[in-house]
């Protein structure tokens, strides 16, 4: 309800004193304070994104706020989800979510979604709500919430992370494009690493969230420009904001029902599990390795694709460190014949991805191949939990 009947919206007396610095703002004003307090915002997610975006709209005096969100809290995740404590590791983030946002405004409605979203349940989460704001991490997710935006006309706030690197933009609003018009098709697999296999900066996430926070509360009081229509890109190394035009694609198919996301951004995975067979890459689980390794046997050589800080921070023993980077650009793969010397070849890397295409590579110079399945982070959870898990 972009356009509520403010007559029926009141605030009190600590609210008055709660949002003065609002209430003094020519551009915001009473009005204005009662337009966020009687707007509905959802949130996707409550990580690195949802983390400063759901502080700030709490904080600013939204009404009513839902998230959706599965997942429990894990350690790794306190390095940038800094709505979440110690203390609530283990247990469900939006609970977590929940007592931090009536910690910061108790006249905060929150409802609390505790499923992955789906085909089955968008339209009906996302219903009741003036605004989305996606703060997933993964394309399926992007794909299903644009989609029921876009049958919903609803307005998409959106916002992306990884390593350094960070974009945002709105989609669906008052004309503009929509997640389909920037990304048509999902990327091939392996293109776009997740956070896990990439890393991400702790801060980033916090200057992507709020400026999405932003966007979402320009659009509720319809002040300023939004940036729909232009997607903002950010270096946080080098400092700097770069803008790129987005428009409308006029020959983009009609959204007309919701589809299932999984096997739409799984279809170029399968074709990459299918070229992986038809090259004959060989895998072998974590419990075989260690039974290679305690077998004493020296016939082979042990792998690891990973990069130089990564094999700082954990390493299996009498693994040999070759980057892929090194493989790609065919330095690694001198290297790597002379490291065999007639020995078998068995690679790892963090999760087995980067290890799978290292041996795709090596197999076309002529060497043959087997990759850990799970690489060092199933070795960590099913062998050695003395080896940092990162």
């Amino acid at each position: 309800m972009l356009n509520p009947n403010l007559d029926e919206i009141q605030l009190n007396k600590e609210e008055y004193e709660r949002y003065s610095r609002h209430l003094i703002l020519p551009e915001v004003g009473l009005e204005g304070q009662k337009r966020l307090k009687a707007a509905s915002v959802l949130c996707i997610g409550s990580g690195g994104l949802g983390s400063p975006l759901l502080l700030y709209l709490a904080a600013a005096g939204i009404g009513r706020l839902g998230l959706v969100d599965f997942d429990v809290v894990d350690s790794s995740n306190l390095q940038r989800q800094v709505i979440h404590g110690t203390s609530w590791v283990g247990k469900p983030k939006i609970q977590s979510a929940k007592e931090r946002i009536l910690e910061i405004n108790p006249y905060c409605q929150v409802d609390l979604y505790e499923t992955r979203l789906s085909s089955e349940n968008a339209l009906a989460i996302m219903k009741p709500y003036d605004i989305v704001v996606d703060g997933t991490d993964n394309f399926p997710t992007r794909y299903l919430v644009n989609d029921a935006c876009v049958l919903l006309n609803k307005p998409n706030v959106y916002g992306s992370i990884l390593r350094f690197e960070g974009q945002a933009t709105v989609f669906n609003y008052e004309g503009g494009p929509n997640y389909r018009d920037l990304f048509p098709e999902p990327p091939p697999p392996g293109m776009v690493p997740s956070c896990a296999e990439g890393g991400v900066l702790g801060i980033l996430p916090g200057l992507i969230g709020v400026i999405q926070a932003t966007e979402t509360v320009k659009i509720i009081l319809g002040n300023g420009n939004t940036l729909s229509g232009r997607l903002l890109l950010y270096n946080s190394l080098d400092m700097t904001f770069r803008e790129l035009k987005l428009r409308p694609n006029p020959e983009r198919p009609i959204i007309e029902k919701l589809i299932d996301y999984e096997q739409f951004c799984g279809i170029p995975q399968a074709k990459a599990e299918e070229a992986k067979q038809q090259m004959g890459i060989q895998e072998i689980s974590v419990q075989e390795l260690k039974e290679l390794l305690d077998s004493n046997q020296d016939d082979y050589v042990l792998l690891d694709v990973r990069n130089p800080h990564e094999y700082e921070i954990a390493k299996i023993a009498g693994s040999v460190l070759v980057p892929l980077p090194e493989i790609e650009s065919g330095s690694g793969v001198a290297k790597v014949k002379e490291l065999l010397n007639g020995h078998k070849l068995i690679a790892h890397c963090k999760m087995g991805g980067r290890s799978a295409k290292a041996l795709g590579i090596l197999k076309e110079a002529g060497i043959e191949g087997t990759n850990v399945k799970g690489g060092i982070t199933a070795w960590s959870r099913e062998i050695d939990p003395s080896i940092p898990e990162y």
